[in-house]
C-alpha cells in the first residue's frame, strides 16, 4: 500500500540560527522514524514549529533557550489576531508541546516551555452529513450517469463513492489501496491508517460489484505507472486525493437537497446510518480506525439530534 514519507519542511527563512535549524531538522527526523504517527500530522508540526521559529529569528532568538512560555503565547495569540481558526491554533499548541518534550528528553532544553501552555478550546461542533434517502440518491444518480455517458471514468468515480460511503474510509486510505487490499471472498478490505495501523473492514454487495465493474475496465488507463493501485487517475498513476474530492462534489451536485460534503462528509455519514440501523458504538470505532471510543461518540449526537428533530416535529406534545 502506498506511503507517503516525505514530511521535509524547508525553513521560510534560511537566516535561522545554526542552533534552531539542527533542532528541526532532528525533530524532523524524530518524527519520521520514532514516532511513526501520520506523515500529515507529522508535516504539520513541522510546519508550525518552522513558524515559531520565523518568529522567534525575527525578535533575535538564536537558540531554544531564548523561548520562553511568554513567546509561545504571544504566537498563538499573534496568530489568534489574524483570524487563525480554533482547530489550527490547537494543532500549533500540540506541535509545540510535542516539540519542546523532545527537546527536552534530548537535553536541547533544561526547561519545557510549553508545559505551561494551555490549549485553545475548539468549539463542538456536529459533523455535517446526509440521511439515508440523500446517500441513496446520490449513489443512483452517479449510476444512472455513468451508464448514460459509458466510458472508463464514469465505472470508476462510482466504485470510488460506493466504496466511501460502504466503508468509512478516509479519502488518504482508499487512494493507498492496491489492488490486493480487496478480498472479494469475505467481502472486506484491508486499510493503512494512520500511525500506519493496519485494519479491515467490511464492504458491502453494491461496493463490492462497483470495484468488480471497475476492475473489467482498470487496464484500460493501467500503463507502468500503475503498480498494484486500486483506484487509477486518467494517466494510469494512482489516483490522487483531489480527484476523489472532486467526484464526491460531482456527485452531490445531482442531490440539489442535499449538504455539499466531501469524502470525509461519507463517513460521517456511514458512521451516523450504522449507528441509526443499531450498531454498536464500538465496532462503528474498531470500522472507522479511530484510536479514541471518545472521538467516534460524536456521531451518537447526530443521531441523538435527528431524534430530536424527529419528536419535535411528530410528537403532538413536544
Amino acid at each position: 500500500m502506498a506511503r507517503q514519507d516525505d514530511m521535509t519542511v524547508a525553513p521560510k527563512d534560511s537566516r535561522w540560527p545554526a542552533a534552531l535549524t539542527q533542532a528541526h531538522a532532528a525533530f524532523g527526523d524524530y518524527l519520521r522514524l520514532e514516532r511513526l504517527g501520520s506523515a500529515n500530522t507529522a508535516k504539520a508540526y513541522l510546519a508550525d514549529v518552522a513558524d515559531l521559529f520565523d518568529r522567534m529569528n525575527a525578535v533575535g532568538a538564536s537558540g531554544l533557550a531564548d523561548i520562553a512560555t511568554a513567546d509561545l503565547r504571544s504566537w498563538l495569540a499573534t496568530a489568534h489576531a489574524a483570524g487563525v481558526m480554533a482547530a489550527t491554533l490547537q494543532r500549533r499548541s500540540a506541535a509545540v508541546r510535542v516539540f519542546f518534550r523532545w527537546a527536552l528528553q534530548r537535553g536541547l532544553v533544561a526547561d519545557d516551555p510549553a508545559a505551561r501552555l494551555r490549549s485553545p478550546k475548539v468549539p463542538k461542533r456536529l459533523p455535517e452529513t446526509l440521511t439515508q434517502a440523500e446517500a441513496d440518491d446520490m449513489l443512483r444518480a452517479a449510476i444512472s450517469y455513468a451508464a448514460e455517458v459509458g466510458g472508463v471514468s464514469g465505472v470508476r468515480d462510482v466504485a470510488i463513492l460506493e466504496t466511501l460511503y460502504g466503508s468509512g474510509i478516509r479519502v488518504s486510505e482508499l487512494a493507498g489501496l492496491d489492488i490486493g487490499d480487496i478480498d472479494l471472498a469475505r467481502r472486506t478490505v484491508r486499510v493503512l491508517g494512520k500511525g500506519d495501523k493496519q485494519r479491515t473492514v467490511p464492504l458491502g454487495v453494491p461496493a463490492l460489484r462497483a470495484i468488480e465493474r471497475w476492475l473489467t475496465l482498470r487496464p484500460q488507463w493501467a500503463n507502468e505507472t500503475s503498480g498494484a493501485a486500486l483506484f487509477l487517475g486518467e494517466r494510469g498513476g494512482r489516483v490522487n486525493p483531489r480527484v476523489v474530492r472532486r467526484v464526491v462534489h460531482q456527485a452531490m451536485r445531482a442531490v440539489p437537497e442535499a449538504p455539499d460534503i466531501g469524502p470525509h462528509g461519507l463517513r460521517h455519514a456511514m458512521a451516523t446510518h450504522l449507528l441509526e440501523g443499531g450498531a454498536d458504538l464500538r465496532s462503528v470505532q474498531e470500522m472507522l480506525g479511530h484510536a479514541s471510543l471518545a472521538t467516534t461518540q460524536v456521531y451518537t449526537h447526530v443521531t441523538d439530534e435527528r431524534l430530536r428533530a424527529a419528536f419535535q416535529q411528530a410528537h403532538p406534545r413536544a
